[in-house]
């Protein structure tokens, strides 16, 4: 696994944890809706990595916080579409 690879699972590791913390009911939301609140967040991630990167690159001192960024980029994703009416 390289690096870039290590890096997605670990943010999508934090991303579904966030996801649960934050919004608990979707334990308890249908499996349809847990696969798509999964399914936004994968449409997000690439777009949240390249922005995680570009942030690390130009301030290496703000890694965490841009890593942070992007796990709460991904997991709003996830409560968005578990919260859809």
């Amino acid at each position: 696994m390289n690096s870039i690879d290590a890096l997605g699972q670990r943010l999508g590791t934090a991303a579904l944890t966030t996801l649960v913390r934050l919004c608990p009911e979707v334990r308890t939301a249908t499996p349809a809706r847990q696969e798509a609140a999964c399914a936004a967040m994968r449409a997000k991630a690439k777009e949240a990595i390249d922005e995680l990167l570009d942030d690390a690159k130009a301030a290496p001192w703000l890694a965490e916080v841009a890593f942070a960024s992007a796990v709460l980029t991904l997991a709003n994703e996830g409560i968005r579409v578990v919260r859809l009416p």
